[in-house]
């Protein structure tokens, strides 16, 4: 049930932030179900081998490679679901930034209440 939630959550808030950012474009709140469920996919499948491979880039950088990881991932999910489209990487790194930051306060909010 979980997963639902916050997998329409996602899908909610990447609609809202298609009409606020004029660089990313996603058609329709059904187009941005199937989006969040992609990505959802690829955080969990194809996100943790991206991790190991650059992990050295990451330490380097002092975590902050994660941010350019997280962008690869949302650029890649728009290339699976056709009615999403990005413009640069330049919004695809704000969208999956902004995407990053309302899903840590909102997991954390969770766990703060299930303590």
């Amino acid at each position: 049930m979980k997963f639902i939630i916050r997998l329409l959550i996602t899908a909610l808030l990447a609609y809202t932030l298609s009409h606020i950012l004029s660089g990313v474009h996603i058609d329709t709140i059904y187009t941005a179900i199937i989006f969040a469920l992609v990505l959802a996919l690829l955080n969990m499948i194809v996100k943790p081998i991206i991790i190991i491979l650059t992990l050295p880039l990451t330490i380097f950088t002092l975590g902050l490679f994660l941010l350019v990881i997280n962008t690869i991932t949302v650029l890649l999910a728009s290339n699976f679901v056709s009615g999403v489209t990005i413009d640069s990487f330049g919004w695809g790194f704000l969208f999956a930034l902004i995407l990053s930051l309302v899903s840590f306060f909102i997991s954390r909010e969770e766990r703060r209440r299930n303590a």
